[in-house]
């Protein structure tokens, strides 16, 4: 048989094609992000690097916040199941990533464990001023 047999008439020199995220060596889909771009319309232009930068800060963003609720749920509560709650513990004691979330609301995440100032028992040795 001839080596044009084998291969069906297609071409033995071409490449397979990688999708972007392979390229970038992302995790995340550049191509969906860049399809929410241009559906976004939040430019009349968009570049090609672009969604590989959009995707690669998204993807470093997930990372970061599951590596801190995954210390959070080993260190506070013994477990190995990242659950709502432990990804919120996690955001609000991380001082930037409570600035970014700071409207978020994390459903069935509960609230942060607070004690107001008022509600603390005074010292027996303070006087109350008022009286």
């Amino acid at each position: 048989m001839s080596s044009s047999a084998n291969n069906n008439g297609a071409g033995t020199n071409r490449r397979r094609r990688r999708p972007r995220s392979a390229m970038a060596d992302l995790q995340f889909p550049v191509s969906r992000v860049a399809k929410f771009l241009k559906k976004g319309r939040y430019c009349r232009r968009l570049g090609a690097t672009a969604p590989v930068y959009l995707a690669a800060i998204l993807e470093n963003l997930v990372v970061e916040v599951l590596e801190l609720s995954a210390k959070v749920t080993r260190d506070k509560f013994k477990k190995t199941i990242i659950k709502p709650r432990h990804i919120m513990l996690a955001v609000r004691q991380e001082v930037e990533l409570n600035k970014l979330f700071h409207g978020v609301t994390i459903s069935t995440a509960g609230v942060v464990p607070k004690v107001r100032k008022e509600l603390n028992p005074r010292k027996a040795g303070s006087t109350r001023r008022g009286d």
